[in-house]
């Protein structure tokens, strides 16, 4: 078995480390601290080309494979959440739809100017009282002799408020739960869209949590996103490498608390001799790097069996749901680590522990992700390891 990478891509972490640390990782702590979008670096990552990592070159893309596209996720990750979930969000979730089901005139109009950076997109499924339950979605999509009109409110929705369009799921028959789904193209000013309240959270700061408000919301018919209930079969079909992406994201982010919390170690010095001497310390960062490769084994085999196309929805649950626990385990060892100083606005550290517990939700909760891997164990009938 060969687990290195290729010699491209090889050359392409480098070239996207090179840049994301200079162009990136120096405004994370500014961008945590203002939660401010951060526009002018998110137009320069686009002009680099990485929000087309996906897509093919006939549109402007890179056409690169799911390992590249979890290098890129890292080392966004390792510079700054904050602006990996932005980036991410461009990449696949807010794009997506639109290159797969979009006509000739709405990916030019939207997808092209995405994957530049001069445009914007998100996506919106999550509700008040829907997260994990998709079928539950209550905002309607009522179809008429103009296309449709959507009623409901969307919450949590990254990039909200500064996005030019936004993929909207929505139910065309609510008796249908996960039958009656569709995805919708809403172009931010149409009459009836508006933004709510924003969500002032902790961690991934400077990617704003939005609601939005769909009030009688006419949008064409071209605006549907393939077939009348089809919605949640179409998002399954990306649900996997949502998942990889966001073990990417916890793999890069545990990586830069890890160098956080071993350098300090080095440098800190009790009792006559730097506290990483100490043998409970040692553990420490012996248990972090053994969680660390660990996520990483499992990150990069679910992208390698992605590109081979033999990708199992357990694999990706298993490589999501290890990859962002490992990476909480370890941003709370770097914190304690730190001691005091673990507290201090000074320090990364406390950046690191509350952007992790952003990576534990979106793309499905570990709980969920539980219950996926268990229900797969419970269908085999030996004990091979699959």
């Amino acid at each position: 078995m060969d687990f290195s990478l290729s010699k491209e891509q090889k050359f392409f972490k480098g070239q996207v480390s090179r840049a994301l640390s200079r162009i990136v990782a120096p405004f994370a702590d500014s961008i945590d601290k203002t939660d401010m979008f951060p526009r002018e670096l998110f137009r320069e990552l686009g002009a680099l080309g990485y929000y087309g990592i996906r897509y093919p070159s006939d549109i402007g893309g890179m056409g690169a494979d799911c390992i590249s596209f979890t290098i890129l996720a890292e080392e966004l990750a390792r510079a700054s959440i904050g602006f990996a979930a932005i980036a991410t969000m461009q990449c696949l979730m807010g794009t997506d739809f639109v290159y797969r089901f979009g006509n000739a005139r709405q990916k030019r109009k939207y997808l092209i100017p995405a994957i530049k950076g001069n445009k914007i997109g998100t996506i919106a499924f999550t509700e008040p009282d829907c997260g994990s339950d998709l079928g539950g979605i209550k905002t309607r999509a009522v179809k008429n002799d103009r296309g449709y009109v959507l009623t409901g409110r969307k919450l949590w929705i990254t990039d909200g408020d500064v996005a030019d369009f936004v993929t909207v799921a929505a139910t065309t028959d609510p008796g249908k739960r996960l039958g009656g789904i569709g995805f919708f193209l809403v172009e931010k000013g149409t009459p009836g869209f508006s933004t709510g309240q924003k969500i002032d959270k902790i961690s991934a700061r400077g990617a704003a949590t939005m609601e939005l408000i769909f009030d009688e919301c006419q949008v064409p018919a071209e605006s549907l996103m393939g077939e009348e209930g089809k919605g949640a079969k179409y998002l399954n079909d990306i649900l996997s490498e949502i998942r990889i992406m966001i073990a990417g994201l916890g793999l890069g982010l545990a990586k830069s608390a890890f160098v956080a919390g071993l350098n300090y170690a080095r440098q800190r010095e009790a009792f006559g001799r730097p506290i990483g001497k100490f043998q409970l310390i040692e553990e420490k960062l012996a248990e972090m790097e053994v969680r660390i490769k660990a996520a990483e084994l499992l990150t990069y085999h679910a992208a390698w069996l992605k590109d081979n196309g033999s990708l199992t929805g357990k694999q990706a649950a298993m490589a999501k749901f290890y990859s962002t626990e490992a990476a909480c385990y370890v941003v709370d060892e770097v914190s304690r680590i730190h001691g005091a100083y673990g507290l201090a606005e000074e320090y990364p550290a406390q950046r690191y522990f509350r952007d992790a517990r952003f990576l534990l939700f979106g793309g499905g909760t570990s709980e969920i992700l539980k219950t996926i891997i268990a229900k797969d164990v419970m269908k085999r009938s030996d004990f091979e390891i699959n």
